[in-house]
């Protein structure tokens, strides 16, 4: 704990409260339409140069991050929220079943990583136009349950920009703000378990979407063989976001290690996700602890 309480004082200066929260404008591209604004970027720099202190000094020891995180769980209650367009199935009323489903798939996914969901509630609500992602807001001030750290899930018919999901960054906000009430991830419901679109109906669009909840970029972030990309540094340079489960793809050969094609926050198919790297579950760790745990 003394580690995170180090983060949370080192990175108090930098943080400001973002408009529209952490995100910028989304990437017109299928899959996930996250995109961090610069500030966010320069926060998760931020992080990185503190881990790599951490790395060699023993008050801040981060180098057994499973170990830790499963010494101190990380609790998240959840709220499912499903925004249909009508009471059927295919009008985006998902059945109790592929919930259930979808939360036992959060609960598996993120258990290496010391991160555990308590499901509080699950509501429905039939609305053609915020079914398909309009007036977010308003959807969202009407809905949004629990407080900063509580965890909202909007399952809904159609996405901006054919999107399977997006989601906000953590940062610093005030209870009632609009950026308070921005926060959660929407899903596209055909994503959830059993769902009907091809390679990416097991249900991790939500994992990869909270991921982002939790502070993690896209592991091709940034797009080139140099630089930052995600800021992790377990995780190797990325060109470009993986399509389908290509083994040994490396899009970056003059840097070392192959695309992380298994890591659940690159754009691979369902079924080649598989996890979260040891710096990643750090990071989860140190964002919860800055942002939310004490909301």
């Amino acid at each position: 704990m003394a580690r995170f309480a180090f983060f949370a004082m080192a990175l108090a200066a930098l943080t400001p409260a973002f408009a529209h929260p952490t995100n910028a404008p989304r990437a017109k591209t299928m899959g996930c339409t996250v995109e961090p604004t610069a500030e966010f970027l320069a926060t998760a720099a931020k992080f990185a140069e503190l881990e790599a202190v951490g790395d060699n000094s023993t008050e801040i020891n981060i180098s057994s991050a499973r170990v830790a995180a499963a010494a101190a769980t990380i609790t998240v209650d959840v709220y499912f929220h499903v925004i249909a367009k009508s009471t059927s199935l295919s009008g985006g009323y998902i059945p109790q079943s592929q919930l259930d489903a979808q939360f036992k798939v959060m609960n598996d996914e993120f258990a290496p990583s010391g991160i555990q969901f308590v499901l509080k509630g699950t509501d429905y609500t039939v609305n053609s136009g915020w079914a398909s992602d309009g007036n977010e807001l308003a959807m969202k001030k009407a809905l949004r349950k629990g407080t900063y750290k509580s965890l909202n899930l909007y399952f809904q018919f159609a996405l901006t920009d054919d999107a399977f999901g997006y989601c906000y960054f953590p940062t610093t906000v005030t209870t009632g703000s609009n950026n308070y009430y921005y926060d959660g991830c929407s899903i596209l419901y055909s994503t959830v378990p059993g769902g009907s679109v091809t390679n990416f109906n097991l249900g991790k669009t939500v994992t990869h979407e909270v991921g982002h909840w939790f502070g993690l970029l896209h592991t091709f972030q940034g797009q080139s063989c140099s630089g930052s990309g995600d800021s992790i540094a377990d995780t190797p340079q990325q060109l470009s976001a993986t399509s389908g489960c290509p083994t040994g793809r490396d899009s970056c050969p003059n840097v070392a290690g192959l695309d992380p094609i298994h890591n659940y926050m690159d754009y691979s198919y369902d079924s080649c996700y598989e996890e979260f790297s040891p710096n990643q579950i750090t990071r989860m760790a140190s964002m919860w602890s800055t942002y939310r745990a004490s909301s």
